[in-house]
């Protein structure tokens, strides 16, 4: 069955969420923009390998008044031993009420496309690194929610306006830090000059 999915210029309604230090997120945000991004279950080598990336480049995103909202289906115990270090706020959604909300999916082909065969490889790569030197624990056997977890990027103006959005195709199918900082450039370059939703 697939979930409903939300449209460009839809307006996000307004919640609090609790983050894994169990720190109160709104979004929308009254002052920034907002990237949430909807990843797998926590140590997902291939989620790592993406994080990574945007924790190197945290300081640019802040810059771009972009606030990083990261979504798991895992527990909140499980993500603080996994992610716990990262520099953005990590939500736990055990239940995936927020994955049913924004119609983000699950599919076999999450790991059966042929372009995430790489990404796939270098994740658990630089995992098993990680996990030898006693910097990762091992990922869950089961993890709660499946393996089949689809990425997906929304973002949210802080008037809740959904100004740009990516459901993912394959596990590694999302925005990159440079893709986000061109498409919320472009989205705030567009709510200046004119009342449209960015396309």
């Amino acid at each position: 069955m697939t979930a409903s999915r939300i449209q460009l210029g839809a307006v996000v309604e307004p919640r609090e969420l609790l983050n894994i230090r169990s720190e109160r997120v709104r979004v929308p945000d009254r002052d920034r923009l907002v990237h949430l991004q909807f990843r797998r279950f926590a140590g997902c080598p291939v989620c790592n390998l993406h994080l990574r990336s945007f924790a190197q480049r945290n300081p640019e995103i802040t810059a771009a008044s972009i606030r990083e909202v990261v979504i798991f289906h895992s527990s909140q115990q499980e993500l603080i031993s996994h992610v716990k270090n990262l520099p953005f706020d990590i939500i736990a959604d055990p239940d995936k009420r927020l994955y049913a909300e924004f119609g983000v999916e699950s599919a076999p082909r999450a790991l059966l496309d042929p372009r995430a065969w790489l990404p796939i490889l270098r994740g658990i790569s630089q995992s098993l690194l990680a996990i030898a030197a006693a910097k990762e624990p091992f990922p869950p056997v089961n993890p709660a929610g499946g393996r089949f977890g689809l990425p997906a990027d929304f973002l949210i103006a802080p008037d809740g306006t959904l100004r740009a959005c990516n459901y993912g195709v394959h596990v590694y199918d999302q925005w990159s830090v440079d893709e986000l900082l061109t498409i919320a450039e472009r989205a705030v370059v567009s709510e200046r000059n004119s009342p449209e939703v960015a396309k």
